[in-house]
């Protein structure tokens, strides 16, 4: 049987000066830990090592374990172990080095780390694993695009978590009024005023976490200029401070001015913005599906039923589709492949997990990017957004994803200004492409 979660390692958890260290070894390239369908024995357990803050995860492995892939258990027991979050990216990049990664383990938060270990070879290519296998249609696309955005253009870690992001909205307000959902941004911004008349708080949002505001930037620019809209600023390709850039500071910026997110929109953090939408007091809200717990708690004054969600909208003359995602993977996990094989235990678990992930999550209310094969119970909205998931096929990240900590400490720190009149949407970007510049 599975065993329980432990604290203690094989490895020494180390700091900040042993992860450059480790790193400068991993881009030196393989060393011996590397190449799918590797060289090491085949582990006597699936040992997964993840987050401790991610408590997600392992009740759905757990009752995999106990159920659909009881047989792949009997044979290689699930063992799992959990260090900080803090600490996960030192621990996976020493582990790297010296050949101790475990079969299993969850992304560190620098998502550039996990490029370089699947550059290295440490890491098994799931595109190619999964078909193999004969489970690779199990795994939304949408994810899988998010994925590939994130780490390097390859797939090499797996969506156990999953989040899309768009517009929710009060379905019951917005009939009483008479109000569709929007399609294009000049849509929303009828809407916006509308409600702003109606005495409601056009949008919640969190000036004070400045994220929420940042995201509606990026929405913008993917909407204006296309889905490759910041990778070129990642790439030097472009600057923030182009006119078209600066464009889409300055529609949020209006948003701001014209007073749609309220007048204490600075103030407000991710909770306080939360519960202005769901009691009642604002008509929309810019989120991700992480939000769905709240909405489906017993707290939501508003009722589950009566909350929708709509896609952000197009940007008249836009190069960007509407179709298009923001999303995330929370903390994605992988397999080594020196220890990966199809013949092995790792191999069977791999493919049991992926074929019967998706089913036992969204049995325990998660949405992930595993396909289920079953229709859960779900409440209509969670039911909107896991539909939304399996039929999407690109994604697009979001605005800081690709920024370095500095940058988008100074983003989130000062989108409030941004939209408060206290910052103009070229002193904002400007702001942000010099702490970029300066690497």
């Amino acid at each position: 049987m599975f065993t329980a979660e432990r604290r203690r390692l094989r490895g020494p958890v180390v700091g900040t000066a042993a992860l450059i260290g480790a790193s400068v070894l991993v881009l030196a390239g393989c060393s011996g830990g590397g190449g799918q369908g590797g060289e090491a024995e085949a582990p006597s357990s699936l040992e997964f090592l993840k987050n401790a803050e991610n408590t997600t995860t392992q009740p759905v492995l757990d009752a995999l374990a106990a159920g659909s892939c009881e047989a792949e258990n009997e044979a290689m027991p699930l063992e799992v172990n959990s260090i900080p979050q803090a600490e996960l990216d030192a621990q996976v990049q020493l582990l790297a080095t010296q050949d101790g990664l475990p079969p299993m383990f969850s992304a560190g938060g620098n998502p550039a780390e996990g490029a370089k270990l699947a550059d290295a070879g440490y890491l098994v290519d799931f595109d190619e694993a999964l078909e193999e296998l004969g489970v690779r249609d199990k795994v939304a696309e949408g994810a899988v695009s998010t994925i590939k955005k994130l780490y390097g253009g390859k797939f090499s870690f797996l969506p156990f978590q999953y989040n899309i992001e768009g517009i929710f909205y009060n379905k019951t307000v917005f009939e009483e009024n008479g109000w569709e959902v929007p399609e294009t941004w000049d849509d929303l911004l009828t809407v916006a005023g509308e409600a702003q008349d109606a005495g409601l708080t056009a949008f919640a949002a969190s000036g004070e976490q400045g994220w929420p505001l940042t995201r509606l930037v990026s929405g913008y620019l993917f909407r204006s200029l296309g889905p490759d809209a910041l990778q070129k600023v990642a790439d030097g390709d472009a600057k923030l401070t182009d006119p078209e850039y600066v464009e889409a500071a300055q529609a949020i910026a209006d948003l701001g001015e014209a007073g749609y997110f309220g007048d204490n929109v600075a103030s407000l953090d991710y909770d306080a913005a939360s519960n202005e939408f769901l009691t009642g007091n604002a008509a929309m809200i810019y989120m991700g599906s992480w939000l769905l717990g709240n909405i489906n708690a017993e707290g939501n004054a508003i009722g589950a039923e009566n909350v929708g969600f709509f896609k952000f909208p197009a940007v008249d003359g836009g190069a960007g589709s509407i179709d298009e995602y923001p999303s995330n993977v929370g903390l994605p996990a992988t397999f080594n492949a020196a220890t990966y094989s199809a013949d092995n235990g790792v191999g069977d678990w791999l493919a049991c997990i992926v074929d019967n992930y998706g089913t036992e999550a969204l049995a325990q209310g998660q949405i992930t990017g595993f396909i289920s094969d079953e229709e859960a119970d779900l409440p209509e909205i969670s039911q909107t957004v896991a539909d939304e998931i399996a039929g999407a096929t690109d994604s697009v990240l979001w605005f800081e994803a690709l920024f370095n900590a500095k940058a988008s400490s100074i983003s989130s720190t000062n989108a409030a200004l941004l939209v408060t009149g206290q910052l103009s949407a070229e002193e904002f970007m400007k702001l942000v492409q010099d702490a970029l510049d300066a690497g």
